[in-house]
């Protein structure tokens, strides 16, 4: 049957057009349930031991997510309308949504009611889409109930009154979701509800008064007219809001309209925006910009009652100090003279589940009915949230999910709903999943569909493999690998022949896995998702099953795999004299650890083949490592930390700084040098859709911090050009030999992360990596660990004929969508990282405490930031009681960088060695942190 189905769509130069399509409509769409009668039962979804289905509205969907997550919540019809009104409105619930309608042990089934002829509806006149929508639902709800018979009762669920109403009178069976809820006899289930924010009156905080005595806290957000009216005539600014780290009750947006950052003071400025909304700023008189502000080292404990001091009436009142702040970008900015500013409306929310615990508190008399209770965040930019519970005995010692409803303006906190309960506070495999949760990291087993994508195991090369005429047999190469010790997913191997000329036959051997992940099937759909691997300090989440990462496609040694080949011949002064791409087929005759590789490199007495070879790779990294530094590369460095961990406990054993050996620079060298070269190469033939990284050069603003420290300390630096910031660092020494290490360390968190982009939406002077001074860049050397590298794995084959480039090349949009989501996964990789470290930091640390040295790193009002080099950890020193407003008998000294005590018989100064005592205390019950104190 067809049917013209009419919109009107927007034009990109702004006309609004009608566009009208055929639209097919049929009668053997399946229903899903198992007792029909009339449909086919083979693919049935909904259970016929359950003897109601669920028919969701819209905003049931959109508002209800966490409480249909629950596996409480069965025998539900997803209807093609609400899925397609979700994916409008909001993506994330859209795609968690998908998962529940795909998950084979839910009872979660998509109706296409837009495609059958019974529940297909046309607009009537002067019908808005919202109506005609609702009128679609419950002609598909009604349409259910007639077809299944009375042996099923079929439920619209909806909280929109009028749809309820109209269902009603329509003869349809109709809940709110409240009282379908409780209809289920578990109470604890009312916790995940949603409610309207008219509900957050009833809500009273321990400190409010009656709720008819509230008093506004918060201005009132400005309509979004009156916010693009703002934004057009610059009086507002628009940019993404980030929290300072080290004080929650200070904040960063970056406007692009003023060309600067603009500081926000207190709670009330920030007028309850999250960290990563978008807001709309209005600045402040400038009378009121601070050109010196205390920046408290401050977390939620520390939260005033009314945030007034931080919010000095006039510089006057702030206590005397200018240090550098963290920025929104990670870097370090300078205070004088910063604009600042107050929120005046949220453009889009960042609001998501966080995880934390609750506040401690007495119970309630008889612990009976509804509790109100406060949760804190383990993140503390988020503000403490107003939640409902049931069960608050069971969650007071617990690690807890929350998500944010609402915030009203004459609420101190925002309100939320509990999500679900991850486990016991302090276990160790609780707080590991809490930084999973936290940093949005896919720890789920692979799906069925995506195991079902793997080749059979056990694998091997084949005859066919063997006799393809695109591959390469290289099986006679001395080819070997050098990777961390206990490496299993190993990616690349390196072979360096010697020819009969005195010239090097030099080749870097990289996973073949587009032979095994195919573009548009979902185990390379999954990969996209999740973008990248992500390595704890006890385990690793995997991008791609195991059986791809430890077996298939690693370059395991005495086995044959499949590889992709980048071969140069080079000169003995590591000029390249010619370079091919091929893929291959390898057979590693050794996979050495670091450790292993720089001992036969170092012992004179071995003199075997495999020794020889990576004497000669290593000769010819350190000239091309040296070119790179002439050419203006950086040299920097961080503070990687390793564990040696208990293999039956996973307990910590022992911390201490990684160490980097000349093993490793040599590998890291060839891989730099695959990586330009294939970037080169996919650049020439898809000059708009290849796939490359960028590290764009710092501001002096960003350098600011680096060059007042280098300055305090007698050292003058050079930031014209990366050259330039390279020599000078040469030249950075000290009394000591970790100075300079220290120097590159604070220079290295200067700098702006470096990102993927889709080169056509980028001119070729913006494709700069200025960290390796490279004019282009990729990664193509870990695609067992990196979807990027798949990416580009596809378009070297293209370039080389070998296959046809994947349509999805031919969408812009789409790329850079994949690009964007490559660097989201990128850093919340690495910030999972870097918490699983904190995590495992704090269970070595509590039966350890110990006395050690220091250094500072950043001076503050009331303490200093120092970083402990044994140990590689950062943490807060304060020198006056924590809480306490201002400087007390303590005075920065910005220029010189030292603080120092009102009488002088104290001096502290930036870069000095101090005496610490580390320890953990618990502040609070269960609440566990690593506190650093001068001996």
């Amino acid at each position: 049957m067809l049917q013209n189905k009419s919109f009107v769509r927007k034009t990109r130069q702004g006309k609004v057009v009608k566009v009208v399509r055929e639209h097919y409509l049929r009668d053997d769409i399946y229903c899903g349930a198992p007792s029909c009668q009339v449909c086919d039962t083979k693919d049935a979804r909904l259970s016929s031991s359950i003897p109601s289905v669920l028919v969701l509205d819209t905003n049931v969907v959109l508002n209800q997510i966490d409480l249909l997550e629950n596996p409480a919540i069965n025998n539900v019809v997803v209807l093609s309308v609400v899925l397609d009104e979700a994916k409008n409105k909001n993506l994330s619930v859209y795609n968690r949504l998908r998962a529940l309608c795909s998950n084979s042990l839910r009872n979660f089934f998509v109706f296409s009611n837009e495609y059958h002829k019974d529940t297909y509806v046309k607009a009537m006149v002067g019908e808005s889409p919202n109506d005609r929508n609702d009128r679609a639902i419950r002609v598909a709800t009604q349409w259910y109930q007639n077809h299944l018979g009375s042996r099923v009762q079929v439920l619209l669920i909806t909280n929109d009154r009028e749809n309820k109403r109209k269902a009603t009178e329509e003869g349809i069976s109709a809940e709110t979701v409240e009282s379908f809820v409780k209809s289920l006899g578990q109470p604890e289930l009312l916790d995940l509800l949603v409610r309207p924010q008219s509900d957050d009156v009833h809500m009273v905080d321990s400190e409010d008064l009656r709720p008819s005595k509230r008093k506004v806290i918060y201005t009132e957000h400005k309509p979004m007219s009156e916010i693009t009216a703002g934004l057009h005539s610059r009086i507002y600014h628009q940019g993404k809001l980030r929290v300072n780290r080290y004080n929650p009750f200070e904040a960063y947006v970056g406007s692009e309209s003023i060309g600067d950052e603009i500081i926000i003071y207190g709670r009330p400025n920030m007028n309850r925006a999250f960290d990563g909304d978008i807001v709309a700023v209005e600045l402040l008189p400038q009378e009121q910009w601070q050109e010196e502000k205390s920046l408290l080292l401050a977390d939620e404990e520390d939260e005033p009652e009314d945030d007034v001091h931080l919010v000095p009436a006039s510089a006057d009142d702030a206590p005397r100090v200018a240090n550098p702040v963290e920025g929104s970008d990670g870097t370090m900015k300078s205070v004088a003279s910063r604009p600042a500013g107050r929120v005046v409306g949220v453009i889009k929310r960042n609001w998501h589940s966080y995880c934390g615990s609750l506040e401690p508190m007495p119970m309630p008399a008889g612990n009976a009915g509804i509790a109100h209770a406060l949760f804190v965040s383990k993140d503390n930019r988020i503000p403490k949230i107003r939640i409902q519970t049931r069960q608050l005995e069971n969650l007071m010692d617990k690690r807890i999910i929350v998500a944010v409803d609402s915030w009203d303006c004459s609420s101190r906190y925002p309100s939320g709903h509990y999500v679900r309960t991850i486990g016991q506070i302090g276990d160790r495999d609780t707080e590991s999943e809490v930084v999973l949760i936290e940093n949005d990291i896919d720890a789920r087993p692979f799906s069925s569909q995506v195991l079902a994508c793997l080749p059979p195991i056990p694998w091997s090369v084949s005859p066919e493999d063997l006799s393809n005429p695109i591959r390469q047999d290289l099986r006679h190469i001395r080819v070997f690998s050098v990777d961390p010790p206990g490496c299993r997913d190993i990616d690349d191997a390196l072979h360096c022949t010697a020819f009969p000329n005195g010239n090097f036959e030099v080749g870097v051997h990289i996973a073949d896995v587009t032979n095994f992940v195919h573009s548009g099937t979902p185990l390379d759909e999954e990969a996209t998702q999740r973008g990248t691997s992500v390595y704890l300090v006890e385990r690793r989440i995997d991008m791609l099953p195991k059986p791809l990462t430890e077996d298939i496609c690693s370059l395991r040694a005495d086995v044959e795999r499949l590889a992709f080949s980048v071969i140069w011949e080079m000169t003995p002064e590591a000029e390249i004299i010619s370079t091919r791409f091929t893929k291959s087929i390898i057979k590693s005759c050794a996979a050495l650890s670091y450790v292993e590789a720089q001992a036969r490199m170092d012992d004179r007495r071995m003199v075997d083949p495999l020794t020889a070879d990576l004497r000669n790779m290593n000769s010819l990294a350190k000239i091309m490592r040296q070119r790179r530094i002439e050419r203006g590369a950086l040299t920097l460095a961080s503070a990687e930390v390793k564990f040696q961990i208990d293999t039956e406990t996973h307990d910590p054993l022992d911390i201490g700084m990684y160490q980097i050996r000349e093993a490793n620079q040599m590998v890291e060298e060839f891989m730099l040098a695959a990586n330009i070269s294939v970037a080169e190469k996919i650049l020439k033939h898809f000059p708009v859709c290849s796939l490359l990284r960028r590290h764009p050069s710092p501001t002096k603003e960003m350098l600011e911090p680096l060059l007042r420290t280098a300055g305090a300390v007698g050292l003058s630096l050079d930031v014209s050009s990366s050259k330039a910031l390279a020599d000078s660092l040469d030249h950075a020494v000290g009394d000591d030999p970790y100075f300079n290490k220290l120097i590159r360390i604070l220079a290295t968190r200067c700098m702006s992360q470096a990102v993927y982009f889709c080169s056509g939406d980028l001119s070729p002077p913006e494709f700069f990596h200025y960290g390796l001074a490279a004019l282009l860049y990729t990664h193509f050397t870990s695609p067992i660990r990196r979807y990027a590298d798949v990416v580009v794995h596809r378009l070297l084959a293209a370039s080389l004929g070998i296959y046809k480039l994947p349509n999805i090349f031919q969408d812009r949009p789409q790329l850079t969508s994949i690009a964007d989501n490559l660097n989201y996964r990128h850093r919340n990789a690495q910030m999972a990282s870097r918490a699983s470290v904190e995590l495992h930091t704090i269970i070595y640390f509590r039966t350890r405490p110990t006395d050690t040295q220091a250094r500072i790193v950043k001076l503050r009002s009331n303490g200093f930031i120092v970083f402990v080099p044994k140990y590689g950890i950062e943490g807060p020193v304060y020198l006056t009681a924590r809480g306490e407003k201002g400087g007390g008998e303590w005075s920065v000294d910005e220029q010189q960088q030292k603080i120092k005590k009102m009488d002088g018989s104290v001096c502290y100064s930036v870069l000095d060695t101090v005496n610490i005592h580390m320890e953990v205390v618990e502040p609070q019950p269960n609440r566990p942190k690593l506190q650093l104190t001068l001996v």
